[in-house]
């Protein structure tokens, strides 16, 4: 189904925009909590309006975020975790953690919804973005160590796992380019195939 986008929505576009969304994305999430409506030929000429307003508001929201987005240049936060030796979490570090950590570092009210990551399962320093606008995004910085040991330690053993799990990559490709060889050895024998958010008001009048 095709849908006009009355406010900003993360990963999918903006107020304004026309897009081509699953039925059941845009029936059940979209409309309902206003975030779009069916893309009717009365409702795409409302288009260059809704994405005016949206564009004076969105300007009026970058200015106001853009304080705490330097703030969140100089945030660390750190998570001593319970990991194996392997540097594999016991559980994890979620995006409720990490945003309430982060609006206790920062007094601010953000949602975990905002914390565009997956969770943390491993030891180490991790870069995570935090959505405080369409256009702002910036990144804090997470230490997830292991209980014991500093910050440091871990993200020292994280590196080294990290250095040992690539030399384990090459190796393998090693091995896949000796299989890719062999298999072209045997093309030559015998043929064969491979199956392969932004508020918009109503227009008045």
């Amino acid at each position: 189904m095709k849908v006009l986008l009355l406010k900003d929505v993360y990963k999918l576009g903006r107020a304004g925009d026309v897009k081509k969304v699953a039925n059941g994305y845009g029936r059940n999430y979209l409309i309902p909590q206003g975030f779009a409506v069916l893309a009717t030929p009365e409702a795409v000429q409302r288009a260059d309006y809704i994405r005016e307003v949206a564009d004076k508001e969105r300007a009026i929201l970058n200015e106001e975020m853009s304080g705490i987005a330097e703030q969140m240049e100089d945030v660390r936060l750190t998570f001593p975790v319970r990991a194996s030796e392997t540097g594999r979490l016991y559980g994890s570090v979620n995006t409720r953690m990490i945003a309430e950590a982060l609006n206790e570092e920062l007094d601010l009210d953000l949602s975990h919804r905002q914390i565009d990551a997956q969770p943390l399962r491993m030891i180490g320093e991790h870069k995570v973005p935090v959505r405080l606008t369409v256009d702002l995004i910036p990144e804090i910085d997470v230490v997830v160590y292991r209980e014991g040991e500093t910050p440091e330690e871990s993200i020292e053993e994280a590196e080294e796992l990290a250095e040992e799990a690539e030399q384990a990559d090459s190796e393998s490709v090693g091995w896949a380019d000796y299989k890719d060889d062999a298999l072209e050895e045997y093309d030559d024998l015998e043929e064969f195939e491979i199956e392969p958010e932004i508020e918009v008001e109503e227009e008045e009048g």
